[in-house]
Parts: C-alpha cells; sequence; structure tokens
C-alpha cells in the first residue's frame, strides 16, 4: 500500500508563468518503510522532490499525498539531515540530538517529565551507530563522520515516519563514507521508516536502497525505477558483486542518457 503519492507534480520556482521549471510530471509511490534512492545530474529537481515531500514547497501542479491526506504544510512526522551536520556548536551531542524533542510536539509538552527516557533514547541511537559514549563530547570535539552519525540521530530522535536525506556523506572521504553505508542501513532495518535519500554516489543508491529513482536533467523527470533485489545485510564486499556492478552501470547509463532527453 502506498504511503507517499507523488501524482503529476510540476514545480516552478518562482511561478508557473515566468518562473524555473524544477520539477515535470513527477509520479511516484513509496510504500510505508520502503528504502528509496533518487539520483540524477545536478540540478534535476531530486533535493526538490524532498521538499515537496516534507511539505516545505508546495507543487505548482499536481498533488502531493503523504499516508492519504495532502501534504498542504509542513510535516511533523518527517526527520531531515544534509550534506553538513549543522550542530550547535554550544550545545553537547546529547542536546543536539535531543533538539527536535523541543520543537516537535507531543514531545515539547512532556519534555520534563521525560527527559530520562529521552536520555536513554539518546544514549540508545548513539550506540547504534557506534558512537557509545560521546553523549557528553561538544560538536567540535567530533570528526566528520562522527558529526554525521550524530545528525542522522538527531533526525530520528523523535521517531519520524519519513526520513529525508540530502546527500549526508557527501563531504565525507571514502571510507568514513563507507562506514556511514552500513551504519544507516542498520538504523533503517533497526527504525523501519520511509527513507528517501538523495545521492550522486551510485555505489551508494545500490548498497542502500530497495528501489533506485532515476531523474532527468531539469526540469526533472522521473524516467527510471530499478529495484535492488540484493539480499541483506549488505557490506562492502556485497559491491563487488557481478548483480551489484551490473545495477550501478544501468544506472550510470540511464543517468546519461537522461541528460539529453
Amino acid at each position: 500500500m502506498s504511503f507517499i503519492e507523488i501524482e503529476n507534480v510540476d514545480l516552478a520556482y518562482g511561478g508557473a508563468a515566468r518562473g524555473t521549471l524544477a520539477v515535470s510530471g513527477a509520479n511516484l509511490t513509496i510504500g510505508h518503510g520502503e528504502f528509496v534512492a533518487l539520483v540524477g545530474p545536478s540540478g534535476c529537481g531530486k533535493s526538490t522532490l524532498l521538499k515537496l515531500i516534507a511539505g516545505l514547497v508546495r507543487p505548482t501542479a499536481g498533488r502531493v499525498r503523504v499516508g492519504g491526506a495532502e501534504v498542504t504544510a509542513p510535516l511533523k512526522i518527517v526527520g531531515m539531515a544534509f550534506q553538513n551536520p549543522t550542530l550547535l556548536p554550544w550545545r553537547s551531542i546529547r542536546d543536539n540530538i535531543m533538539l527536535p524533542l523541543e520543537i516537535v510536539e507531543p514531545h515539547r509538552r512532556t519534555l520534563k517529565q521525560d527527559r530520562d527516557k529521552n536520555v536513554a533514547r539518546v544514549d540508545a541511537l548513539l550506540a547504534r551507530v557506534g558512537l557509545t559514549g560521546f553523549a557528553d563530547k561538544m560538536p567540535w570535539e567530533l570528526s566528520g563522520g562522527m558529526q554525521q552519525r550524530a545528525q542522522l540521530c538527531r533526525a530520528l530522535i523523535h521517531e519520524p515516519s519519513i526520513l529525508l536525506l540530502d546527500e549526508p556523506f557527501a563531504a565525507l572521504d571514502t571510507f568514513t563514507r563507507e562506514d556511514l553505508w552500513a551504519a544507516l542501513q542498520d538504523l533503517w532495518q533497526f527504525r523501519q521508516c520511509t527513507v528517501i535519500l538523495v545521492t550522486h554516489e551510485l555505489r551508494e543508491a545500490v548498497y542502500l536502497a530497495q528501489t533506485v529513482h532515476v531523474m532527468s536533467a531539469r526540469p526533472g523527470r522521473l524516467i527510471k525505477q530499478s529495484s535492488v533485489d540484493i539480499d541483506r545485510p549488505r557490506t562492502l564486499a556485497t559491491t563487488f558483486d557481478p548483480q551489484f556492478v551490473e545495477l550501478v552501470h544501468q544506472l550510470r547509463q540511464a543517468i546519461s542518457d537522461g541528460k539529453n532527453l
């Protein structure tokens, strides 16, 4: 059953008449608990689709529905993580992770009385991403990869139904990035929320996702859908399997073809 539905959506920044058309005729359905990746050339509208799903922008045409209801305002059931960790430098890692609980209802109303329970949730998430013992550290005491792990915890602390990831590992070195693939896979299997990952790294998309959607050059259209029928848990060894390599090649060819549409 579809949880997220994007139906004949256009998005023109600056208005339909004279604006820049970022997304054109987008149709996409995502099931509850599914892990989806969006790939395509720079500027094709991948991040715009995330904004549409989160309710941060409204479509110029078409409809976006989540859980059967049309999205008309920012959703509280969404967690987001970006390319840069954006941790607040004056707050400890624990307090950074707990920030959404201070903002999102109903957690905000029960923040004080649930303090001990929330601290336990933070510690459990930190353990999942290999950061046990770092809750009282400041962001500047952590490496870039460790900060990204903390950002993933912050995006999940309020137990969102949807996790939107906009190139969260793009600024990291290859080895750190590959370590975080495993951490994210483990978090998703633990939480089973719906995840939509925007990435330019095709190996990352195939490693993590159940389904990979390819977008054309701007205005972005969804031009190809590939199912990743590879057993989990996936490891770095999986990336050398012929099936994995072939999928990456197919996606690369689709993106190349999409630049000329």
